[in-house]
């Protein structure tokens, strides 16, 4: 019992957060692309130590180097001289200076491959916040067309209003119109009267015609123009 509210508790907050994260997209992707910076930001803060070390490791070899150089040319004229006890002591100081040459050696090695794999990185990593900046411009204008697309749905899309409005333009249109209705219903007024009876009549030649017809009129112009 309990295993199951735990994995439906479970299930509500993963699609809560599933929800936030799709409401705040924009957002999220703005945040990590920042974190992303300020990480690259230390990172090259660390690469530009790394090198100042690298430099000031240099050079202390290369004095080094110079002081070997000239400590060696020195013992050399001392046991050509015959002093022997000069140049053992040069000797003893030569080899000093060597090993310590040894360990700014392997010092050097290992910054250099520091340098080179953070370097890598920082360069992996730069690429990527351009990708992520373009991506973040990208889903602006997808969001902002979805915006776009859902006010439109808002206003013109809501089914209830528009059938509503769709039925009272079917009504407009199929209404019947008064004007003709007014016309049938004089005719069914005038089929109902005797008058009507009496001109129908007279129109199949049973008595005389109390209304004037075309035909009354033509053969009265005919008539006069005869005269």
């Amino acid at each position: 019992m309990f295993k199951t509210l735990a994995t439906l508790i479970n299930g509500a907050n993963a699609r809560a957060e599933d929800r936030v994260r799709d409401a705040f997209a924009i957002e999220l992707i703005d945040q990590k692309i920042r974190e992303a910076e300020a990480s690259l930001k230390a990172a090259k803060a660390t690469l530009a130590t790394l090198i100042q070390r690298q430099r000031s490791e240099q050079k202390q070899r290369d004095t080094l180097n110079g002081r070997i150089k000239d400590l060696t040319r020195r013992a050399e004229e001392a046991l050509e001289a015959g002093r022997d006890d000069m140049a053992e002591e040069a000797a003893r100081a030569i080899a000093t200076m060597e090993n310590e040459r040894s360990i700014r050696d392997g010092t050097l090695d290992r910054l250099d491959h520091k340098i080179l794999r953070l370097r890598s990185s920082i360069e992996a990593g730069h690429r990527r916040i351009i990708d992520l900046k373009q991506g973040a411009i990208q889903a602006r204008a997808v969001r902002r067309e979805q915006q776009i697309q859902t006010r439109l749905n808002t206003t013109i899309g809501q089914s209830a209003a528009v059938d509503e409005a769709e039925e009272l333009i079917s009504r407009v249109l199929g209404r019947d119109d008064p004007f003709e209705q007014s016309e049938i219903l004089r005719e069914i007024d005038r089929d109902l009267s005797s008058d009507t009876l009496v001109d129908r009549m007279a129109d199949e030649g049973f008595g005389p015609s109390d209304r004037t017809t075309a035909s009354d009129v033509l053969n009265r112009l005919k008539a006069k123009t005869k005269k």
